[in-house]
């Protein structure tokens, strides 16, 4: 039944947007289709027209079917006669339909906003709103032409949404909206979280920087204890002929002192592997990090990213280098995590609709334990976009654990097999 209304929901929405599509389009906004893949910062334009506000309505739907198998070599830990170190019986079978709802609008000459709703998503099934921002790209609301020559090049966001580190977020799921990531899964350890934030951009002759600062904080409260966090980008990016493009950014992020920072494990949608390496008493919804490595600095944490990104003609190389260091309220020392990933494209095809490829993603470090762990990831798959709105991909995992504690049911943990996924967005 849930499955039935949200297709019934998309189709009236489909519809709206379209319309909406024709009649507007937005300024420094990317449309969800084929056409924003390899899409990062919006390029600046400051050639906008605005006559009135207008809304576009945008959506997205995901479904996989999950075949996937796991170990592991834990010793038994019983509690109340129970292993709690066994695993959970994963089955062949479809996962939870996801959905999101969008809403783009343009206020006024230069002053878009952003809003996403997530319908339904594996850790929360009831509609709650992700987040949005508040994107300025000119300053006529002050005063005609105020500013112009700075604004020409400078863009401000201001919202409670996932902040800019790093280019990785660009390239995952983002609970339905998964048109971007040519695999099913996201990253090992992945830097996204939804805060309250304010950025500043400035892009010129393909050269890029940003500075942001947050509280850090997931869920917003009045408490104390908590200090700025600053954040910033720096980066090059040009289409350097017809048939090269060039990226490489690098990325910094500093949470001086918080009660609660969830940068690490802030996905409130959940990992696309359902059950992988938990126990029998896992469910969907509480068990929705599966899969992923989570560091666990919540009150301290100090990060860098590097990406590389080359593209020549249908050949595609994206890059992730991270080092992380921070520690949780009950530590007294730093830990340190470092991450590294690789993926290799090549789109072909009409209109580079069909695409191969493979990645490799890798985290080592120590654990608030003690345990000096490795956990890789390795994907090979492949996707069609059977229109610019219809992708259907399906990809082979294989992920391996070492270095955990005999006690510890991660220890000499893997789990491999296929999973297809179908994601419809606009």
């Amino acid at each position: 039944m849930r499955t039935k209304f949200f297709l019934f929901i998309f189709v009236m929405i489909a519809t709206l947007g379209y319309a909406q599509e024709q009649a507007y389009k937005m300024n420094n906004f990317y449309i969800q289709n084929k056409d924003a893949r390899n899409s990062f910062e919006p390029k600046k334009d400051t050639a906008t027209t605005f006559d009135k506000v207008r809304v576009n309505v945008g959506g997205a739907f995901a479904l996989q079917f999950q075949a996937v198998t796991h170990e592991n070599t834990a010793t038994p830990v019983m509690v109340n006669d129970v292993n709690t170190n066994q695993l959970y019986d994963i089955g062949n079978n479809f996962n939870l339909a996801t959905a999101n709802l969008d809403l783009n609008v343009a206020l006024y000459d230069g002053v878009n906003l952003h809003l996403r709703t997530f319908l339904s998503s594996r850790h929360h099934n009831e509609t709650y709103v992700k987040g949005g921002y508040l994107q300025i790209d000119k300053l006529d609301f002050i005063k005609k032409d105020f500013l112009k020559d700075v604004m020409k090049y400078a863009s401000i966001k201001i919202g409670h949404n996932e902040i800019n580190y790093g280019d990785a977020h660009f390239r995952r799921s983002d609970n339905a909206s998964t048109l971007m990531n040519p695999f099913v899964g996201n990253w090992l350890m992945d830097a996204y979280a939804t805060m309250v934030f304010a950025e500043v951009y400035y892009q010129r002759d393909g050269w890029l920087a940003m500075a942001g600062v947050t509280n850090g904080r997931l869920n917003q409260t009045a408490n104390g204890g908590t200090s700025p966090s600053i954040y910033g980008k720096v980066g090059f990016d040009k289409q350097i002929t017809d048939s090269f493009r060039f990226r490489l950014t690098g990325s910094a992020y500093n949470a001086a002192e918080t009660k609660r920072t969830d940068f690490y494990d802030g996905d409130r949608a959940g990992s696309r592997y359902y059950f992988v390496m938990e126990n029998t008493a896992a469910t969907s919804s509480a068990n929705f990090r599966s899969g992923q490595v989570v560091p666990g600095f919540t009150n301290k944490l100090t990060s860098f990213m590097v990406n590389p990104f080359i593209k020549y003609q249908g050949l595609e190389l994206f890059g992730v280098y991270e080092n992380a260091s921070g520690r949780s309220l009950a530590e007294t020392d730093r830990r340190t995590y470092q991450q590294y990933a690789a993926e290799l494209l090549y789109r072909f095809g009409k209109d580079e609709n069909l695409y191969l490829g493979g990645r490799y993603n890798g985290v080592s470090g120590k654990t608030a334990a003690g345990e000096d762990i490795d956990v890789t990831r390795f994907n090979i798959g492949g996707g069609w976009f059977m229109t610019k709105n219809i992708l259907v991909k399906v990809e082979y995992v294989n992920q391996k654990y070492d270095g955990f504690a005999p006690t510890n049911i991660l220890n000499g943990g893997k789990f491999n097999g296929f999973v297809a996924e179908a994601a419809i967005a606009f």
